[in-house]
């Protein structure tokens, strides 16, 4: 349909009024210019036809439309910023064809803006609680940007034991654009060690080492945590690394420690002379410490004597390493030992005030000598 840009805010009313009287389709010229003269309204497609039927040529100088078609083809010109002031012949249904593909590129490069910008705050907030903070921000947003099937960002954390290097692997979905961090490989180096172990962590929804439990692993020490098995449901376990045993893969086997395996981290504690249990909330503040992972300080009471000692949780044993204040290793019968000195301390100590509770006024003595007279003769 040709149309003049001017008439083109005209038609559009007077099509609008035609369908307000239930018009629905049109005829109009082929060969010439369609106006408010030359198109011609209809109430059904039968009536439209055979309008342009009625010679044996004419079916080659018209053609109908639905009148919807038509408002909707005049609207998109009256909304396209073209000058309909001055008089300009125009292809009515190509241009609004044309406008139409040109807004759905458009809006697909909004959608896909958007798609990304959701990935793009989405990956950023996995890596942070995955234990990487917010500072590889701005290398994800330009690994993104170039938009290779897969891409690497390195990250480094410094701890008083060592230095942990990570590598963070993303990949691009085989079906979209979404990018997915699946894994980051993790590797110790410590000050005089001959070797630096590595593993490689996978991440998923529900299962995901984080960063700082990565480096405790591999530092040897066992993690407390709520995994998922294949069916969803939830359980707890203790895992760790086992050095001894490496995979085909080259990671080192984890060894899970169930809750029916039988280890009471809180009992295991109560075997030692440790102040902190003595108050609730640094009890709690410790075993939440140590299902992490973590060596943490305590300090111990020892004959009255409070020394700083260093713990960490040992599921395979069902008991606690104890490290002194240099974290060198002490043995558990060394361990024992100072708790059960710790106790006796404590009984007799109250062994002496029950005697000293118990003992009448000036006759002290006397009585002492008559019960150890007494304990001789048995």
């Amino acid at each position: 349909m040709i149309i003049n840009t001017a008439d083109a805010e005209i038609l559009l009313s007077l099509a609008k009024e035609m369908a307000s009287y239930k018009y629905r389709y049109i005829a109009y010229p082929l060969t010439l210019i369609s106006d408010s003269d030359t198109i011609q309204f209809f109430k059904t497609s039968m009536h439209a036809e055979d309008y342009y039927l009625v010679g044996p040529n004419d079916i080659d100088y018209f053609k109908s439309m639905p009148i919807d078609s038509l408002v909707n083809n005049l609207k998109i010109v009256m909304h396209s910023g073209i000058d309909t002031y001055c008089d300009k012949e125009l292809d009515l249904t190509a241009f609004a064809r044309q406008q139409m593909e040109s807004r759905e590129i458009l809006e697909n490069n909004l959608n896909i803006n958007i798609m990304n910008q959701k990935n793009l705050e989405f990956l950023a907030s996995q890596i942070k609680y995955t234990g990487f903070g917010e500072t590889l921000d701005g290398a994800l947003k330009e690994k993104m940007e170039k938009g290779e099937k897969e891409f690497t960002i390195p990250h480094e954390a410094k701890f008083d034991r060592g230095t942990l290097s990570s590598e963070l692997s993303f990949k691009k979905s085989d079906q979209s654009d979404l990018y997915f961090f699946n894994s980051y490989k993790a590797i110790l180096e410590k000050e005089g060690a001959s070797h630096a172990p590595e593993q490689i962590f996978y991440v998923s929804k529900d299962n995901t080492i984080t960063m700082k439990e990565a480096f405790n692993l591999l530092d040897g020490r066992a993690v407390n945590k709520d995994l998922k098995n294949k069916e969803g449901e939830v359980y707890n376990s203790w895992i760790s690394l086992d050095f001894k045993n490496p995979e085909n893969s080259g990671n080192f086997k984890l060894n899970h420690y169930h809750q029916n395996y039988g280890y009471d981290l809180e009992a295991a504690l109560s075997k030692h002379s440790i102040k902190e249990l003595e108050t609730p909330k640094f009890k709690e503040d410790l075993l939440n410490s140590l299902k992490k992972g973590n060596l943490q300080s305590v300090t111990f009471v020892v004959s009255g004597v409070e020394s700083k000692m260093h713990v960490e949780a040992n599921p395979h044993f069902k008991t606690v390493n104890v490290y002194d204040a240099n974290l060198q290793r002490i043995n558990h019968r060394e361990s024992r030992e100072e708790k059960k000195e710790n106790a006796l301390d404590k009984k007799e100590s109250k062994e002496q005030q029950k005697d000293v509770d118990g003992e009448p006024e000036g006759g002290g003595q006397k009585e002492g000598k008559k019960r150890k007279v007494k304990s001789q003769s048995i």
